[in-house]
C-alpha cells in the first residue's frame, strides 16, 4: 500500500448548493398550449444563424473524413462546444433536459437516441424534429456507419449548431445504480480537441433524481426475465393513465462544466495526432483509451455526488435490511413506526456526515417526513398495527381486475414478491455511492485475518477488485478509496487507528453493522453464482444460457430455504458477477468454432473466490495474492 497517497476530504456541509427552483409553479396557473406557443429566443452559438436539416446533412457528407471513406469533402471548425451528460434512470430524462433548456431560452440539444424510438409512428418524427438523432446499439464493425455517425456528431459539435447530449452510461439503469460508462460517444466528442480542431470542449454532468420512478415495477420485472415491452405510439398513449398518480418531486442538478483541455493537461500528448492526416480514421492508443476511461469515471462520479436523495431512499435501505434480518431469525416481519423513524433520523445524520446531498424537509417533524414518504410509496409498503413492512403479501396475491382469484404457484408467488424487493432495492441503490467505500472497509474488517491495517487493506483491495463491475470504482484508485473510507469511519467515531491497528469503538458497532448489511446482497449474489458454476453448470453452458440457468438455480434454492436473499434474482447482479469472474480469469469465454461463447469454468479458482467472499480466511490469502 502506498503510504504517501492520503485522502484529503473537505467537509460536505461546506459544499455550496444553490436552491432549486420550481419551474412548474408558473405553469400551474396557465395552459400547456399557451406555454408551448410562448416566445422562444435561445442564445445562439457565436451568433450563428440556424441552418436547415438539409444544410446540416450536406456539411456531413462533404467533410474530409467522409471524403476518405466515400470521396466527399469539407468540414468546418469552431471552438468551445458544449456536451450535456445527464444520468439515465428513466424515459423522462431527455424530455426533462429539453423542457428545462426551453424554459430558460437556452439552445435545445441534439440528442443521441436508440433506434427503437425511430420506429414509433409520429413520435419518432416528433423526436427527430426536437433534435434527436437515432443510432444503433452496436455498430458491428461497420466502418462506413461508424464514419458517418462519428462525423455527424463531430460536425454538429465543431460548428456549434447545438449542444450535443448523450447518456454516458449508454442505457437506462434498471437498478438505479450508476452503470459502467460507455466510451464510444465520449471518444467522438473529445476527438476534435485532441486533433486541435477546437480549442476546448465543455462536458457538463447532469444529475436527475426521481423521488418515485415512473418505471419502477417495469424495471423489476425486466430484471426477473420479463421481456421489455416494445416501444410503440399506441403503448405510449395507453400508458398516459400512470401520469395521474403522484410521483413526488424531480431534481435536476447541472454540475460544473468540465474542461477537456484541463483534463488532458499533463495526460495527453496531442502532437501524436500530427503524424497522421486527421481525416484518416485511427484506433485510439492505450494512453488515449486510459485518458478517456478515467475521464468517464470522473464524470459519472460527479453525477453521483450531485444526486439528490429523498427520505424514502433511507427508509428503503432500513426496511430491506430489517426484512433480511427477520427472514434469517424467522421472526415477525416489519418495524415499529417509531423505531423506523428513529433509525431514519440516525441514518440521515450519518449520510450527511458522509457527504450525501440529502433533501430532507426541515420544516416538518421526522415522523411527518417518514409518513409522507411511506404514503408516496404505498405500493411497496404496508402499515398495520403500527408496524411497517414491505408489501409482500399483497404482491403474492395479485390478480387483474375482474379476474377470479386463482391458485398461485410457489414460484409465481416468489417472483411477485421479488418485484417488490427489487423495486425497493432500486431506491436503496441510489444511496450506495455514499456508503460504498465505508461499507467495503466494514466488510474488510469483518473478514480480514487480523485488525492490522495492512491485512484489512488486503481484504479491502480484494473486495474492491471483485466489485469493480458492480459499482463505480475508478481504476487505479484503491489506495485513495481506502484512505477515504478510513477517514470517514474515524471522523464519525466508528474506528480508531492505533499503531497500524484498527480498533472498533463501542458506538461504532451499529454503523459497522449497517454498512456490512448494505453489501450483503451483493456478496450473497456473487457467492451463489460461484456455487452455480461449480455445482449446476453444464459443460456446454453458453453466455446466452447463463442468466436463465442461474435464475432457475436460485429459485430452487430460495424455495427450499437454502438461500434467503430474494434480491440475488436480479439479472443485473448475475451478469456483473459473471463479468467479474471473466475479468479475473476464473471463467473463460471460448471464441471461434461451434463452441463460440461457451463458458469454461476453473472450478478450483471459483471455489476459492466463493470461500473468500464468505470470509473463509485460509483461502483468502491465496486468492488475494493471486489477484
Amino acid at each position: 500500500m502506498a503510504s504517501e497517497a492520503v485522502y484529503t476530504h473537505r467537509d460536505p456541509m461546506l459544499k455550496k448548493r444553490d436552491d432549486f427552483e420550481d419551474i412548474l409553479e408558473e405553469r400551474r396557473n396557465s395552459s400547456d398550449l399557451r406555454y408551448a406557443l410562448r416566445c422562444y429566443i435561445p442564445v445562439l452559438y457565436k451568433e450563428l444563424t440556424p441552418c436547415k436539416a438539409s444544410e446540416l446533412k450536406s456539411m456531413v457528407l462533404q467533410s474530409d473524413q467522409l471524403r476518405y471513406v466515400i470521396n466527399q469533402l469539407q468540414q468546418a471548425i469552431h471552438e468551445h462546444p458544449v456536451v450535456l451528460l445527464p444520468s439515465h434512470r428513466s424515459y423522462m430524462d431527455f424530455l426533462l433536459m429539453s423542457y428545462i433548456l426551453y424554459t430558460y431560452d437556452l439552445a435545445l440539444p441534439v440528442i443521441a437516441a436508440g433506434m427503437d424510438f425511430m420506429a414509433m409512428k409520429f413520435v419518432g418524427e416528433m423526436l427527430r424534429m426536437s433534435g434527436a438523432f437515432f443510432i444503433r446499439r452496436s455498430f458491428g464493425g461497420d466502418k462506413l456507419y461508424w464514419a458517418v455517425f462519428s462525423e455527424y456528431v463531430k460536425t454538429m459539435l465543431k460548428n456549434g449548431f447545438a449542444p450535443v447530449e448523450f447518456f454516458l452510461e449508454g442505457t437506462r439503469s434498471r437498478t438505479c445504480k450508476s452503470l459502467t460508462p460507455k466510451l464510444g460517444l465520449l471518444n467522438i466528442v473529445m476527438d476534435p480537441f485532441l486533433k486541435g480542431e477546437v480549442f476546448d470542449v465543455s462536458l457538463v454532468p447532469v444529475s436527475i433524481s426521481y423521488e418515485r420512478i415512473l418505471e419502477e415495477a417495469l424495471y423489476a420485472r425486466e430484471l426477473l426475465g420479463v421481456p421489455k415491452p416494445k416501444e410503440s405510439t399506441s403503448g405510449l398513449f395507453k400508458a398516459r393513465k400512470v401520469l395521474s398518480e403522484d410521483y413526488g418531486s424531480i431534481h435536476v442538478y447541472f454540475g460544473q462544466p468540465v474542461s477537456v483541455r484541463s483534463l488532458a493537461q499533463n495526460r495527453v500528448d496531442r502532437c501524436q495526432f500530427n503524424l497522421i492526416p486527421r481525416h484518416i480514421p485511427r484506433k485510439p492508443g492505450e494512453d488515449i483509451h486510459s485518458f478517456v476511461n478515467d475521464s468517464a469515471y470522473r464524470l459519472v462520479r460527479a453525477q453521483e455526488e450531485n444526486m439528490v436523495l429523498k427520505p424514502w431512499v433511507l427508509l428503503a435501505s432500513l426496511l430491506l435490511q430489517n426484512h433480511h434480518q427477520m427472514q434469517v431469525a424467522e421472526q415477525k416481519q416489519g418495524m415499529a413506526l417509531d423505531e423506523l423513524t428513529e433509525q431514519a433520523v440516525w441514518l440521515r445524520d450519518l449520510s450527511r456526515q458522509y457527504g450525501a446531498f440529502l433533501h430532507w424537509p426541515d420544516h416538518v417533524s421526522p415522523s411527518e417526513a417518514v409518513s409522507s414518504s411511506l404514503s408516496l410509496h404505498r405500493g411497496l409498503v404496508r402499515i398495520s398495527e403500527g408496524r411497517v413492512q414491505l408489501a409482500l403479501e399483497q404482491a403474492g396475491g395479485q390478480t387483474r381486475p375482474g379476474e377470479p382469484c386463482s391458485a398461485v404457484t410457489p414460484e409465481e408467488e416468489l417472483l411477485n414478491q421479488a418485484v417488490i424487493i427489487l423495486s425497493c432495492a432500486s431506491y436503496r441503490n441510489q444511496a450506495l455511492h455514499i456508503f460504498l467505500r465505508p461499507a467495503l472497509l466494514a466488510s474488510a474488517i469483518h473478514t480480514a485475518s487480523s485488525s492490522n491495517k495492512q491485512e484489512v487493506y488486503n481484504s479491502f483491495s480484494f473486495l474492491r477488485n471483485m466489485f469493480s463491475n458492480e459499482f463505480i470504482l475508478c481504476p487505479g484508485a484503491t489506495v485513495q478509496d481506502f484512505e477515504e473510507a478510513c477517514y470517514l469511519l474515524v471522523k464519525t467515531g466508528v474506528l480508531q487507528i492505533n499503531q497500524q491497528e484498527f480498533v472498533v469503538t463501542e458506538r461504532g458497532h451499529r454503523t459497522l453493522g449497517f454498512l456490512t448489511r448494505m453489501l450483503d446482497p451483493f456478496l450473497q449474489g456473487y457467492q451463489v453464482v460461484c456455487r452455480f458454476l461449480c455445482e449446476d453448470a453444464t459443460e456446454g453452458l453458453t453466455e446466452k444460457q447463463f442468466v436463465p440457468a442461474v435464475r432457475k438455480f436460485i429459485i430452487r434454492h430460495i424455495l427450499t430455504g437454502r438461500l434467503r436473499y430474494t434480491e440475488v434474482l436480479s439479472s443485473d447482479l448475475q451478469k456483473n458477477s459473471l463479468a467479474a469472474l471473466l475479468r479475473l480469469g476464473a471463467v473463460q469465454k471460448l471464441k471461434g468454432g461451434e463452441e463460440q461463447g461457451t463458458l469454461k469454468v476453473n472450478k478450483v479458482m471459483v471455489n476459492s473466490l466463493e470461500d473468500t467472499l464468505g470470509g473463509k480466511l485460509p483461502t483468502q490469502k491465496a486468492v488475494v495474492a493471486r489477484l
